[in-house]
């Protein structure tokens, strides 16, 4: 049997990992600036994440959502002391998609409502709903079609006040990323994001602030949208909640209140994903990694704008992308394959940073070093 074709992938084959530095089979030592795709919140390997996913499994890994799991109950403790949430309710998934799924889900039971509001550029998940809500007709199969989405311009104020006088009556839900991400980070501006709130309180629908990549303390904020000042009815998250660990979830305003069925999962909260997850929120707030993010992300960010040849250097803590001019070639390339350094993109020529939010000043610098050899070669 044959692996189903997904991914163009790089040859290259990673066997361990450490802190912000991976290594393949043949011993070679790489920065990982990549994350796993903003995954690895507080490095690869971290011992305090490693122990409390061993320690978990001597005892028990997994057991039904039937019963109840004290750890569930930690975490969501420990989750609204770190996020400021503390008033909200937790669901527990697997993965991003998922969440957004069932927040999309939620929001129609709570309203009562069909229509979506969603935004150019925008990226949700590959599941059905997530997908629809996803501004890519290439990952949207004909069953995924529906006329209950509509996608407006992201940071159009007027064209969503507009579109909320029209249709605000059959509006369930608008949902948005702080910071896109798969669509080249690009940042909610705050009006845009304040004026989101104001017609979801006009209109009696709901705001999800998908936060799936943008969340979990990459911004220099723990959710990105905190920038405008306003509190979303429900929040998204994935990526980094587990460091590499499947986990995921949603946590939901108290004003929305549970009715037994309408979500559930098998193995979404389970033992081993609620471990790995206390362990992440815990070494955030020990090593203060929020505040280090935003610090080092600006220094970063200026140091890009010093490199005359990139252009709009742009986004938030360890969340940065930046445009790459035709002159430079296939840089990201040049930058795995001569200086061993893990990026991400998005189409058609922008290179996207989504290190851990551990990532050392030493570590930043030798990017910056990298690119300024590769603009005098």
């Amino acid at each position: 049997m044959n692996l189903f074709d997904v991914y163009p992938l790089h040859n290259i084959t990673i066997t361990r990992a450490q802190g912000s530095r991976v290594w393949d089979d043949q011993e070679t030592e790489y920065l990982d600036l990549y994350g796993g795709h903003a995954v690895i919140s507080i490095g690869h390997g971290h011992p305090h994440w490693v122990q409390r996913i061993e320690a978990q499994l001597e005892k028990i890994s997994f057991y039904s959502n039937s019963i109840r799991i004290p750890l569930q109950e930690e975490l969501a403790h420990l989750l609204g002391k770190v996020s400021g949430k503390q008033d909200y309710q937790l669901f527990l998934c697997n993965s991003g998609a998922e969440a957004n799924e069932n927040a999309l889900k939620l929001a129609s039971f709570a309203t009562g409502r069909k229509k979506i509001v969603a935004f150019s550029k925008a990226f949700h998940g590959r599941t059905s709903l997530a997908v629809a809500a996803t501004d890519n007709s290439n990952y949207r199969a004909p069953v995924n079609e529906t006329d209950h989405v509509t996608f407006l311009p992201f940071n159009d104020i007027q064209a969503l006040h507009d579109h909320f006088k029209d249709h605000g009556d059959d509006i369930a839900a608008v949902i948005v990323e702080g910071i896109q991400g798969v669509g080249g980070i690009h940042i909610a501006e705050n009006e845009f994001l304040q004026a989101i709130r104001t017609c979801c309180d006009t209109y009696g629908a709901l705001y999800i602030a998908d936060s799936v990549q943008c969340g979990y303390g990459r911004s220099g904020k723990f959710f990105s949208h905190d920038f405008a000042g306003v509190d979303a009815d429900i929040y998204s998250m994935a990526k980094g909640m587990g460091n590499g660990f499947p986990v995921a979830g949603i946590i939901i305003h108290p004003t929305i209140k549970p009715k037994h069925f309408q979500l559930g999962t098998t193995f979404g909260g389970n033992h081993l994903a609620c471990a790995a997850a206390l362990a992440v929120l815990e070494v955030i707030e020990s090593e203060q990694l929020i505040g280090q993010a935003a610090m080092l992300g600006q220094w970063v960010m200026q140091e890009l704008e010093k490199l005359a040849p990139l252009q709009q250097v742009r986004g938030r803590g360890l969340m940065i992308g930046f445009d790459v001019p035709e002159v430079l070639g296939p840089l990201r390339q040049q930058l795995l394959t001569k200086h061993h350094i893990f990026t991400g993109e998005a189409k058609p020529r922008v290179i996207r940073l989504l290190p851990s939010l551990a990532l050392t000043k030493d570590e930043a610098t030798q990017l910056i070093e990298a690119l300024k050899e590769e603009m005098t070669t």
